[in-house]
């Protein structure tokens, strides 16, 4: 009886490892990209860092000052039982704007691109979710997807940056983390250009 209880548990574990897969995509900005996919349920987690490039272990600097190849990016760790990875992509694509081919809404530069990173697996479902955004958008998606190497995390300061309390000096003087993300995502007009393209079928974040 022991040994049929054990098998049971066994498998019941191994079927719960094999539902935990890992999405990696580039939205701009990814404080805002780790902010709309951590409390979707499904998503166990979401990690700001880097990916697309061809520079080892990358800082942010180096990244945003060009040369490097890499896209901001959030590798996303989601319970594909619950969350799909089609529906996930989808989610995500309504997310940003897919229109927009040389970064997202006021960062420009090729680090703050649009992409799915994918992995051979995951390449045909992401395309058709493409192909299924696209048809219902009515305009041409730019958002590619592009082949996963590797995803490099970035550094503490960076993750959970939209919900610290730890204090920054901005533009504007001294702030929350918390408050100055909010401040910075209203004035790039990131939730407002989403709406406007996508409409009814923007993801709220």
């Amino acid at each position: 009886m022991r040994w049929i209880l054990a098998m049971i548990l066994a498998l019941s574990a191994t079927t719960a490892q094999a539902e935990i897969r890992k999405a990696v995509v580039a939205g701009g900005c990814f404080w805002c990209v780790e902010s709309d996919f951590e409390g979707v349920k499904g998503v166990i987690s979401a990690v700001s860092g880097f990916s697309g490039g061809a520079t080892d272990a990358p800082s942010y600097d180096q990244v945003t000052a060009g040369g490097t190849g890499h896209y901001e990016a959030v590798e996303i760790t989601f319970d594909d039982a619950i969350l799909p990875y089609d529906r996930l992509v989808s989610m995500f694509l309504r997310s940003i704007d897919v229109t927009d081919a040389g970064g997202q809404f006021c960062d420009r530069g090729d680090s703050y691109r649009s992409a799915i990173f994918a992995t051979s697996g995951q390449r045909a479902t992401a395309m058709a979710a493409i192909a299924e955004a696209e048809a219902a958008l009515g305009r041409q998606i730019v958002t590619p997807v592009l082949p996963l190497t590797k995803f490099w995390p970035a550094d503490a300061y960076h993750q959970d940056y939209y919900k610290s309390s730890d204090i920054v000096l901005t533009r504007i003087g001294p702030k929350q983390k918390k408050n100055a993300y909010k401040f910075y995502r209203k004035s790039c007009g990131r939730d407002a250009r989403v709406k406007a393209i996508w409409g009814d079928q923007a993801f709220p974040g």
